[in-house]
């Protein structure tokens, strides 16, 4: 049913309005939904990331606080070897010597080292730990995604389809959930930890030197004012980045689905040159983006550089004219240990401020992704306030209409009366009628008028006309793909308004010009019409519409695999696996959309006898450009410009040699 664009008429799709109002976008990735982050998209996005993940996410917050302490113990260690071990060793005239007054000082050298040990084996547990635990919480995360944009889609009506491009919503399970791993695997603890590895260090500096800590602070301001800057200029050309992507992807799959149609017109040159054109939009994108990515750290390295030559400079002055050291435990003299562990931390500051700064371009690209995400799960699903719902039915001795617990061939409208809370059954007997039906796909523009038509059980009707004409229109409003302004259209006497689309629906059976077959076996694909349908019923109903012969030629039958949309059978065969699908369905409604035009005359004969069989007993609506297909139908219904001009049986118009008259005879084609 997704693929119900591809059977309406140009001048229909044309008149659609795009979603939400939303403009159409150039290119073959349709309307165009700039990859913009939207308020309130982050604090989403958390929240996805802590359902049902809070004590593991707790878990991996310990284990980051862990792993960025002990990036500072190697700080602090430095300062303890200087001040307690190599200074006193110096001062008695031995660095690591046994004589005496060294035993403390070989003491003090064996604590640290072990201490170190200790720690850096603690910082590499809880690195894996939180790394093991976050691959899952991140992958759990992206099916939770995928998940709830499926089961929406499932929910969204054919409008939707018809006015998105299938490779811009593609693209958002792919490119927009491929940005969000990123943010939640990589980004988030990555600034977690580096966020805490700098308020450790900043505390650390206090703790050492307050002159020190002013010097890096004016470092560290520059920094954050270019990293803000290249940044921001990255940040811009990896959402045109992620845009171009989209568009790329789209171009490729239409012309993936179209390659017979390439060839045939020799287009594969012209294609070639469209292809270039996206491919040199991503690459230009894509060549900024990086550009900027790429030159940012080697800007903050060089800046981290100047930062530590100054320190150096800075501390070698304070030490050599004994300035006064303010720190947090009060004021003393400072020492060389200080000094080179300052330098040591604001190695490992520049570098952390520049993981930080690195990971603002992929922030703003996941939160754009997330954004389109978020976007697809609020549309707006299918309206559906009916009540009225088909069931199983049988007579009880009294002739009456009872509710069967078990499929009995009878089907009936179970119809609860609000107003005195009485429940009245109807027999489904497929009785459908348009009354004064008016309807356009925008409100400035109806394609059609006024249309009235009676179709009684067992009834064929036949809609014939040019392209445009608003025959595929009449049959999505009797499915209630879309919603009538005015008029009523009612079924077996009910106002379609009051039945349940998918009860609706699953009481009629469509047969389309274009045939989709899902990957799977044959009897799978049958099976489609009815999931509880048994494997004899599928096949009964293959032989229904003549498929079970050639279907018993297959290399395995019935178990034989189909992929590529049934691309190792012929468009006859694939139609007629499409009416045993219908069949299996066992509607009493059919709907029959152009369902032997694109296959030929001697396949044709096998098809219609197919469907003269499904249309036995059946109410038919039929929908054909070939003339000759609707000749015993009980009323021809005549459209032009969404206007029913001409009714009667084919005699009949043939008798009052009117447009239906010259259409027959080739006075003017269809088109």
């Amino acid at each position: 049913m997704a693929d119900i664009k591809k059977d309406m008429n140009k001048e229909d799709i044309k008149n659609m309005p795009p979603m939400n109002g939303k403009p159409e976008g150039k290119g073959p990735n349709g309307p165009g939904r700039p990859p913009r982050a939207k308020k309130g998209t982050f604090g989403r996005l958390i929240k996805y990331v802590f359902d049902g993940h809070k004590w593991q996410l707790i878990v991996v917050a310990i284990c980051i606080l862990l792993s960025a302490c002990t990036s500072i113990a190697a700080s602090a260690s430095t300062q303890m070897i200087i001040d307690d071990v190599i200074t006193p060793g110096l001062k008695a005239g031995k660095v690591l010597g046994f004589e005496a007054g060294m035993d403390s000082v070989w003491s003090n050298l064996i604590g640290i080292v072990t201490m170190m040990i200790t720690v850096y084996a603690f910082g590499i547990i809880a690195s894996f730990t939180y790394q093991q635990i976050m691959a899952g919480v991140t992958q759990r995360t992206l099916m939770n995604f995928r998940n709830d944009m499926f089961n929406k889609m499932q929910t969204l009506p054919v409008k939707f389809f018809d006015t998105h491009a299938h490779g811009d919503i593609m693209s958002t399970y792919t490119n927009d959930t491929d940005a969000i791993r990123m943010v939640v695997g990589q980004s988030m603890p990555m600034i977690f930890q580096s966020s805490l590895t700098i308020i450790s260090l900043v505390v650390m500096m206090l703790k050492y030197s307050l002159w020190l800590t002013m010097a890096v602070a004016l470092f560290v301001f520059v920094m954050m004012k270019v990293s803000g800057k290249v940044a921001g200029a990255s940040s811009k050309y990896m959402m045109a980045q992620q845009r171009a992507i989209a568009a790329e992807e789209g171009f490729v799959e239409e012309m993936m689905e179209g390659q017979k149609v390439v060839k045939v017109f020799c287009h594969e040159t012209q294609s070639k040159e469209d292809f270039d054109k996206l491919n040199e939009k991503l690459f230009e994108v894509g060549e900024q983006a990086n550009k900027n990515a790429n030159i940012l750290m080697p800007i903050l390295a060089n800046i981290g550089n100047i930062m530590y030559v100054s320190l150096a400079l800075i501390g070698s002055i304070l030490v050599y004219f004994n300035v006064p050291n303010v720190h947090f435990f009060g004021v003393d003299p400072l020492s060389i240990g200080i000094v080179v562990t300052f330098l040591g931390m604001s190695r490992q500051l520049s570098q952390t401020v520049g993981q930080i700064s690195n990971q603002v371009a992929i922030i703003a690209m996941g939160l754009a992704g997330a954004s389109r995400v978020f976007e697809l799960i609020d549309e707006e699903p299918e309206m559906d306030e009916g009540y009225v719902t088909l069931v199983d039915a049988k007579k009880d001795e009294n002739g009456n209409i009872v509710e069967a617990d078990k499929h009995t061939g009878m089907w009936a409208w179970k119809h609860f009366h609000a107003a005195d809370g009485t429940t009245t059954y109807t027999e489904l007997k497929g009785d459908v009628q348009l009354v004064e039906v008016d309807f356009g796909y925008t409100e400035e523009k109806l394609v059609l008028h006024d249309i009235s038509l009676y179709a009684k059980p067992g009834q064929k009707i036949a809609f014939v006309g040019a392209t445009g004409a608003g025959k595929t229109t009449i049959t999505n409003l009797i499915n209630r793909f879309y919603d009538i302004p005015d008029g009523k259209i009612r079924y077996d006497g009910i106002n379609i308004n009051k039945i349940k689309k998918a009860d609706l629906r699953r009481s009629l059976g469509v047969v389309l010009q274009d045939v989709n077959l899902f990957t799977g076996t044959v009897m799978d694909n049958i099976r489609y019409g009815r999931l509880d349908a048994t494997d004899e019923q599928c096949i009964e109903a293959a032989k229904l519409a003549n498929a079970h012969s050639f279907i018993t030629r297959l290399p395995e039958g019935y178990n034989t695999m189909l992929t590529g949309n049934g691309s190792s059978l012929s468009q006859g065969q694939r139609q007629l696996i499409s009416i045993a699908r219908a069949a299996v369905a066992d509607p009493p409604v059919m709907i029959l959309d152009e369902a032997t035009s694109s296959i030929d005359t001697r396949t044709e004969a096998l098809v219609q006898a197919g469907m003269d069989n499904l249309m036995k007993g059946r109410t038919v609506f039929v929908i054909a450009h070939r003339l000759s297909t609707v000749r015993n139908s009980e009323a021809i219904m005549v459209l032009d410009h969404g206007r029913i001009i001409e009714r009667g049986d084919h005699d009949q118009l043939i008798a009052e040699k009117g447009v239906y008259y010259q259409l027959y005879t080739g006075a003017f084609e269809l088109e």
